[in-house]
């Protein structure tokens, strides 16, 4: 009996090492990387040291500030839950901080969350980050072994409580700078021996809806890959989700679970053995039907034992960067989808291209949506489209349209989009009764916005995609006219120190594609950032880049005619009437010669996308001196006026640039 009672007290123990902390260590932005011991690695380092007694020093439990001056001052935040006490937070804070500088020795962004003694939180940065809502990167860490309840029943009532949390969570409360504003926890049972515990914390400075978004991300992560599994965590730099068969973190104490539904009876007849006459002990037949189970069940749970016991580390992480886990979170089933769109009625049209039509849908939760029934001609096979959808779901920026979910079943090819009210760009710009809308601010917002979300594409996420279709029409703006780029169905990745790339199949819009794609077929960033500069010129004309303006023998499109305007010292009789009045003139001179920069001929002479949001944000940063743009038209007025300028390059581009066609290939967006 004694023997038995110390293989259980084993057991037990076992289990319990079993239970892992939780951590994951994000070093952000790889590619932008500090000089160890600079001037920055010891701001990092200073106010980093100061987070233990400064998050501690604050009621909330949470705390944000900058150190240094430009370019090496340094943003942070810590952040414990509600329920730590100080001793905890200022250890667990303290553990957070040395494991950043110790596994993010050279990066500039940075963030992790850890559960040793209790959960808290930090991140630094290069850039202010506060306010910011932030979906990547996320890691899942799951606990191996899946459920052994009821599937029915455990998804029932997991899908209850988690629902109930992101309300909780999601919703503001009284206190936006302490780490209680965007925090929730609570349990429910699942057995009447078993319950689930769960916890949500969103960082206090994000809004309500961004947090719910980001809990909800979460969820459709975890759900995607581990939906199954005995317990699970979801981080991102935003926000966290745990729960467990068990409690954590001290964050339960005062909350009550309520029994779960009562179970009909189940009568089991038990056999009574009847002892021989006149015996006086226990029969060898009780005897063995008590032994057997108990020896059996003490076995399992020194197998269980010995296997947690070798899994100490037991939370395995689950990056999610491609695979079938990924696009199945992701997956809609064609009849939703019908549904939502009504059948993809006329009435929910919303727009078509050479890819195929577009269409307005409401989901059953009442989330509206984008459709894009991509057509069947397209040569693009089924791997192919779902690597597309794979690459394009981990982009996520406030810049970009976001990437629902996609279909593919029978002949079909969907893809989900978020919808945005305010439709494109050109629906505004190139409309005279709508134009007006626009004032030089919100132009002006615009453009900033463009900026960030190219700069993220080309430099800011973990890949390197040149979108090769940068447009009016593929940028989109919300309720607040905030523009979101969108259509990356010609998009294409580089490698890590990839810098170009050549094709024979040119894929885009005539008067946004530059001269070296066009005649060359090679592409690379700066093939970016010449459609870049074009919309901005659009941007601030209100006029289509093919337009052809003639006059006094001059032909010309409309990068040609900025560069005659800025040659003749002129350059805001480019400028929109409807904005004329109201705008900045400096401010507007500074995008009309940062957009020619762009548009130059030569791949070499047009700045980065970091330089041009570094042009942009600082007034007093000089800027070179433009050249002749790219396809510029020979005339007489403006070869007497540029005489031995590039007469070649001029000459070889003019059939490219009047010319209204649109060229795209049949591929997926």
């Amino acid at each position: 009996m004694k023997q038995m009672i110390l293989l259980s007290i084993l057991c037990f123990l076992f289990i319990s090492f079993g239970v892992a902390s939780v951590s994951a260590q994000t070093c952000m932005n790889d590619y932008q990387k500090f000089k160890p011991n600079g001037t920055y690695d010891a701001n990092r380092r200073l106010i980093l040291s100061s987070l233990p007694s400064n998050v501690t020093a604050q009621d909330g439990f949470f705390y944000s500030a900058s150190i240094g001056q430009e370019p090496n001052r340094v943003y942070a935040t810590g952040m414990c839950i509600p329920d730590s006490t100080p001793e905890m937070c200022t250890e667990c804070i303290k553990n957070v901080t040395d494991g950043l500088i110790k596994s993010c020795p050279e990066q500039t962004n940075a963030f992790n969350w850890t559960s040793d003694p209790t959960l808290c939180y930090v991140r630094y940065s290069d850039t202010s980050f506060s306010g910011t809502f932030v979906l990547y990167p996320y890691t899942v860490l799951t606990r191996p072994g899946n459920t052994t309840s009821n599937l029915t029943d455990f998804k029932e009532i997991w899908d209850r409580l988690i629902s109930r949390l992101v309300n909780a969570a999601s919703a503001a409360k009284s206190t936006p700078s302490s780490s209680n504003n965007h925090y929730a926890a609570d349990s429910a049972a699942l057995t009447p021996g078993q319950n689930i515990y769960a916890l949500m914390q969103c960082t206090p400075d994000i809004s309500s809806s961004d947090c719910e978004a980001c809990l909800r991300r979460n969820i459709v992560d975890y759900q995607g890959c581990c939906g199954l599994k005995q317990g699970g965590v979801v981080m991102q730099p935003s926000c966290y989700l745990r729960w467990e068969l068990y409690t954590y973190f001290n964050a339960f104490g005062n909350i009550r679970v309520a029994s779960p539904p009562p179970q009909p009876p189940v009568s089991v007849p038990v056999p009574v053995p009847q002892p021989s006459e006149g015996s006086k002990g226990i029969s060898a037949g009780v005897v063995l039907a008590i032994t057997v189970p108990t020896v059996v069940i003490v076995f399992i749970l020194i197998v269980l034992g010995l296997s947690l016991f070798r899994r100490r580390k037991s939370f395995q992480r689950a990056k999610i960067k491609s695979g079938i886990t990924t696009l199945d979170s992701l997956q809609f089933d064609f009849h939703t989808i019908e549904v939502a769109t009504e059948n993809f009625t006329s009435s929910n049209k919303l727009g078509q291209g050479g890819f195929g039509e577009v269409f307005k849908g409401t989901l059953p939760n009442g989330t509206e949506v984008a459709v894009k029934r991509l057509s069947k001609a397209s040569e693009q096979g089924a791997e192919e489209f779902k690597n597309e959808v794979v690459v394009v779901a981990k982009l996520q920026h406030r810049n970009l349209v976001r990437l629902l979910g996609f279909c593919l079943e029978r002949e079909e090819k969907l893809l989900i989009f978020e919808y945005v009210h305010n439709k494109s760009l050109d629906y505004f710009l190139f409309d005279p009764t709508k134009q007006g809308q626009l004032d030089w601010t919100k132009r002006y917002n615009i453009i900033r916005g463009i900026t960030r979300g190219i700069l993220y594409l080309h430099q800011d996420s973990r890949l390197t995609i040149i979108h090769r279709d940068l447009k009016a029409s593929n940028i989109l703006l919300d309720a607040d006219m905030n523009p979101k780029i969108a259509d990356f169905g010609m998009a294409r990745i580089f490698g890590m120190d990839q810098t170009g790339a050549n094709t024979n199949r040119i894929a885009g819009t005539r008067g946004y594609m530059s001269p070296e794609y066009v005649m060359q077929g090679r592409f690379s960033t700066k093939s970016d950032v010449y459609s870049f500069g074009v919309i901005v010129l659009e941007i601030i004309s209100g006029q289509k880049t093919r337009f052809v303006h003639q006059s006094h023998t001059i032909v010309e499109n409309l990068v040609t005619y900025a560069w005659r305007l800025w040659r003749n010292g002129s350059p805001l009789e480019l400028v929109d009437p409807a904005i004329s009045e109201n705008c900045q003139p400096e401010e507007v001179t500074r995008c009309i010669h940062i957009a020619l920069l762009c548009v130059q001929h030569n791949p070499t002479d047009r700045p980065t996308l970091s330089t041009i949001d570094l042009m942009l944000t600082s007034m007093s940063l000089l800027l070179s001196s433009p050249h002749q743009p790219g396809f510029f038209f020979p005339n007489r007025r403006n070869q007497e006026r540029d005489g031995s300028e590039s007469s070649q390059s001029t000459i070889r581009s003019t059939s490219h640039t009047i010319n209204e066609v649109t060229i795209t290939d049949l591929d997926p967006r």
